[in-house]
């Protein structure tokens, strides 16, 4: 285990160092990545393509969104720390064995929990190459290579059955949200819990373009939900819920 401080306090002073990270990562001075995370939301929804069809999604965050996600993601998680800390803090109460941080962006959830005391190990899963290769180059910059392991997909973890996952913001941007949550259940070992939130909202006037917000998914998705997940309460005041497998 490494003593770096990987606490909720240390991610509210500066993110886990994201900001030198990001620089060191990008190769830019401090000046072009300030100016970069104050456009980092219009510079993402830029390159949204107008009719994004469910077929669309994986290339697009695979491929064509490049490294303006991790700025994105980066911008949210330092102007909205105070609401990430409280993921931490939930996922703190909760995590424990093999760790799955699906869909994990730039890293923020990985990192945090590969300090946890009953955590074995950390699988961080994310479909856009530069989201992996920065988290990767954060875990050997702060010393907890061998406690995350990087994947593009949970292919490569066939074999592994996981105690935690986490799936934060992740949801909404999946054309067949349920067929993931099928996948998390198989994936889930008998006691194991899930943290996971939603947002199926393109917003008032299309500001949440990246979403998918279909009402039969929708109903389909709280349908799987219910069938397969029971809700474990927790007291925080945020949209993540926690779930355990149904057992009938």
């Amino acid at each position: 285990m490494s003593n770096i401080d990987l606490s909720v306090s240390s991610f509210l002073k500066d993110g886990f160092n994201l900001k030198n990270h990001l620089i060191n990562f990008l190769n830019i001075d401090n000046e072009q990545l300030d100016k970069r995370l104050l456009n980092g939301v219009d510079d993402l929804a830029a390159l949204h393509p107008g009719a994004f069809t469910q077929n669309d999604a994986g290339d697009f965050y695979e491929e064509k969104v490049g490294d303006a996600h991790l700025i994105d993601l980066a911008s949210w998680h330092l102007n909205s720390s105070n609401y990430i800390a409280d993921t931490l803090r939930l996922q703190q109460k909760f995590a424990y064995g093999k760790v799955l941080d699906f869909g994990g962006g730039i890293g923020t959830h990985a990192l945090a929990a590969s300090s946890l005391r009953d955590v074995e190990h950390v699988f961080f899963v994310d479909l856009n190459p530069q989201n992996r290769s920065f988290v990767a180059q954060r875990a050997k910059q702060l010393g907890i290579e061998d406690q995350i392991s990087v994947h593009r997909d949970l292919e490569s973890t066939s074999d592994v059955i996981f105690d935690s996952v986490i799936c934060l913001d992740v949801l909404e941007h999946l054309p067949d949200p349920s067929s993931q949550l099928e996948i998390f259940l198989k994936k889930l070992s008998p006691e194991g819990i899930a943290l996971l939130n939603w947002y199926f909202y393109k917003g008032q006037n299309g500001e949440y373009p990246f979403h998918f917000d279909d009402q039969d998914m929708i109903e389909k998705f709280f349908s799987t939900l219910q069938f397969n997940f029971i809700e474990v309460f927790h007291p925080f005041l945020i949209t993540t819920r926690v779930y355990k497998p149904l057992k009938i």
